[in-house]
């Protein structure tokens, strides 16, 4: 069974992914993630749920970090790999192959060949909520598995996709040895927030790539795209194909709550 408490004692990425995929310390979480796997959506009947907590996904020397929400009940909870197989994960992969992160714009399933480039994704809760909701509580429980995933992948920025993981990332990069500034600023897209530590690092905010924020437009795929595009060149991420970016370049976005 894995333990929360002990994440500080992984030497590695894939140590610490293993740990969190064996996690039960949230009883809700288990109830709702084990009996979404069992019940199924009649579309996915056939299909074996994963049904665990879902690790990062992504290189473990990535420089760009991306951080959602939570897993969705039928899409990484079913897929066991972060924003595969829903909406939301459409819009996001889709993004991130526009400004050359990715090898392809879709993700379906853990063996659909997806590759990121220099970018990693995870989650402050990894485990699926009822309703998307995980409570303040099962917050606090996961954000050790965050900051040890921070203090191991050493980023140079982040993208936070939304205003719970906004409050949940600040204080593990706190505890993971990075200056945030007191009181703690605001989440808003487009904003960013630049934090010294174990190395310089850059914090972008952006609306959730949430079903509720892509079909009404308020976050439409350009603005995703260009805070992805502003954030890999922060990270030092050099020239993709597929219609990359240059890391040399610096872009200043708005600030929007």
């Amino acid at each position: 069974m894995g333990s929360v408490g002990a994440v500080a004692t992984f030497a590695d990425l894939g140590d610490l992914d293993a740990a969190v995929a064996d996690c039960r310390a949230c009883p809700r979480l288990v109830d709702w993630r084990e009996r979404v796997a069992r019940e199924k959506r009649a579309a996915f009947r056939d299909e074996e749920y994963w049904g665990r907590p879902v690790p990062g996904l992504g290189p473990a020397d990535a420089r760009l970090l991306i951080v959602g929400l939570a897993p969705a009940a039928h899409g990484a909870n079913r897929t066991g790999r972060m924003f595969t197989g829903d909406r939301s994960g459409d819009v996001l992969f889709a993004a991130l192959h526009a400004v050359g992160l990715a090898n392809q714009p879709t993700a379906v399933h853990r063996d659909d060949g997806l590759t990121l480039f220099g970018t990693r994704i995870t989650a402050p809760v990894h485990c699926a909520p009822p309703d998307n909701k995980p409570t303040p509580q099962e917050r606090d429980t996961c954000s050790s598995w965050l900051r040890a995933e921070l203090a191991l992948l050493r980023p140079r920025a982040v993208v936070v996709l939304g205003g719970f993981g906004w409050q949940a990332l600040l204080p593990q990069l706190a505890g993971a040895r990075w200056e945030v500034p007191r009181p703690r600023p605001r989440f808003g897209h487009g904003v960013q927030v630049e934090l010294a530590g174990p190395l310089p690092l850059r914090v972008f905010g952006c609306y959730h790539v949430s079903q509720q924020n892509t079909f009404t437009g308020r976050l439409t795929p350009e603005m995703l795209e260009e805070v992805l595009r502003a954030a890999a060149a922060a990270a030092g991420l050099g020239r993709r194909v597929a219609g990359g970016f240059t890391g040399s370049s610096q872009v200043s976005l708005s600030g929007e709550e």
